[in-house]
Order: structure tokens, then sequence, then C-alpha cells
């Protein structure tokens, strides 16, 4: 009697176990395109993103997800919940970090391009997916770039995208944890159409960013190049060669 109690209520708990992962297997995406990962950085996967964390700069040096016509579409209220990534083995920034400093938690992958689940905009408030930007970057020309990636999205169905700091010109260090304040911002696209791959970068300063994200446009290998990272690698070598060397204006709308 007592062994077949234990094997039941082993059956509960793996049913509730079960089901309390079920939502995570539903709305998790398949990530294709991530860049080669860092050595000594933790990547970390999220619902919709990943990340690889610089503990040296306590904020990634890339995040980067899949952006699809139908999650731009989603509901999902912005839940305005900071807070530290305590998956984090190094620990991360804190919310401590940025207060009083006059920098935004900023972004890196946009809270509007997670939607697909409460847990998924959750999830986007982590520390972790956050670099330290002056406001009139942030609410500027960043959110203007952040909506023009969205715009894509819907244009041509799926859009893989690499976004974060670039460590040149900084400007400085926040809190006890010294956050790393970048000098530059990146983001670098890939698109297909049919099986013909494009891409566009962008390099933003943090200060002095005016006019129109045109502006700014540079090819994914400069990214890579002032990055040192490789964001493309499941790309064959001759593709992944062409096309970041180059860009189409009018294949992306400029």
């Amino acid at each position: 009697m007592h062994i077949i109690r234990k094997v039941k209520i082993s059956i509960i708990c793996c049913c509730s176990l079960f089901y309390l992962l079920l939502p995570s297997i539903v709305v998790a995406q398949a990530f294709n395109y991530l860049p080669a990962e860092v050595s000594g950085h933790q990547k970390l996967p999220y619902t919709q993103f990943t990340l690889s964390y610089s503990e040296e700069h306590e904020q990634p040096d890339w995040v980067a997800y899949e952006l699809t016509d139908d999650e731009v579409a989603m509901s999902q209220d912005r839940c305005n919940c900071f807070a530290k990534d305590d998956n984090v083995i190094t620990g991360s920034a804190t919310k401590a970090d940025y207060s009083s400093t006059g920098f935004d938690r900023g972004h890196l992958c946009p809270a509007a391009d997670n939607k697909m689940s409460e847990l998924a905009n959750r999830e986007s408030f982590l520390l972790s997916n956050m670099s330290p930007q002056l406001p009139i970057f942030n609410r500027g020309i960043w959110a203007e770039l952040e909506s023009w990636v969205r715009d894509q999205a819907e244009i041509y169905s799926t859009i893989y995208i690499v976004t974060g700091p670039v460590f040149v010109n900084n400007l400085g260090t926040l809190g006890n944890n010294k956050v790393t304040i970048p000098g530059y911002f990146y983001k670098a696209l890939l698109r297909f159409d049919g099986t013909k791959a494009k891409t566009i970068g962008f390099l933003l300063p943090q200060v002095g960013a005016t006019g129109q994200i045109k502006d700014y446009i540079v090819t994914v290998n400069t990214l890579e190049t002032l990055t040192g990272l490789d964001f493309y690698p499941e790309l064959s070598s001759s593709v992944e060669n062409r096309v970041e060397s180059q860009y189409e204006l009018k294949k992306w709308g400029f």
C-alpha cells in the first residue's frame, strides 16, 4: 500500500511539473541565426530573446531575437517591472545602480517586441537586458529605430536582430557594480527574400545622435569589426562574407 501511494504521489508531482513547464514550451521560440558565443560570457535564453552577458560591463554584449509580423501584432501590457537577473551566475546589475543617475535603463530587446506572453514581457525588464542610455537617446532616435525594426517585421514577415552596446568612447560607469555607460549602440538585421539573405547595420553614438536613422547605416562587417562579434555564423562563409559587406538601401525602404 505504501509503495502504491509513493508511486501515485510521484505521478501527480511529475504531472504538476509538466503543466508548470508547459507554458514555456508552448511560447518559446526556436532561435535561428544566433551570434557566436563569447568566451567566458554566460549565454542566457529567454522566451523571445537570447543574450550574452558581460560581467566586465554588467550588461549584454549582444541580445539576439527573431521578430515576426504575428508577434508585432500581439497585445500585452507593459509590466514596467525592472529587476535584477538572478540567472546571471556572477550577479547582474541592479536597480540601485541606475538610481538617481540621470540614465534610463535602456532595453536592448524592447518590451514592445516581447508580447508573446506576460512572462516574455517580464523577462524583457530584467537588468541583464538593459544598458545605460541617456533619456534623449533612449526615447528619441533609439526608439525610432526600434519602431522601424517592427515595421520591417510587418513588411517581411520575419527579421533576425542582434543588438547591443559598443564599448568605444565610453561615458563612465554607474553604481556599485560599475555598469559601463557605452559610447555607442548597434543593431544588425538579417532577413531573407526567398533564399537570398539581406543585411543592414546601424551604429549610433549615445551623445549627439541627431537627424534620421538612415544617417547611421553601416555594414554588418563594420559592426563586427568594432565589437569583435560574429553575428551570423550559421550563414555559409561565402554568403556571410558577401551580405555582411554591403547593404542595399532600396531593399530596406530607404
